[in-house]
């Protein structure tokens, strides 16, 4: 992880419908959930909906898999996990742990 990619990360989450998309993707883990299902639970159209899902898998922050004739998103837990730690490595001059967040509760197991 760098400043560039960071900034990438925390760009494509800067804006409400992917912010949405992003923390109801975390609530399900690797198992994800159908783009329709996504769409329905946030009232968003699923031709806006793909814009917003291309833009998070671009910065890596998803990942998407075919299920028959579904595509299934979930949150990229590795990448989730280093944008993570990244922000939280030079917390309180160097010392992590102080933090009120450690990274191993982003498990999303």
């Amino acid at each position: 992880m760098n400043d560039d990619n960071a900034v990438s990360q925390l760009s494509a989450l800067a804006q409400a419908t992917r912010f949405a998309v992003f923390r109801l993707l975390m609530r399900f883990g690797k198992d994800g959930m159908a783009a329709g299902d996504i769409a329905k639970q946030l009232g968003v159209p699923q031709n806006t909906l793909s814009a917003h899902l291309n833009i998070l898998s671009n910065a890596h922050l998803i990942v998407a898999k075919r299920d028959g004739r579904s595509v299934i998103y979930s949150i990229n837990v590795d990448s989730t996990r280093d944008l993570m730690s990244y922000l939280v490595n030079d917390c309180c001059d160097g010392h992590p742990e102080i933090c009120s967040i450690s990274v191993e509760q982003v498990g999303c197991s």
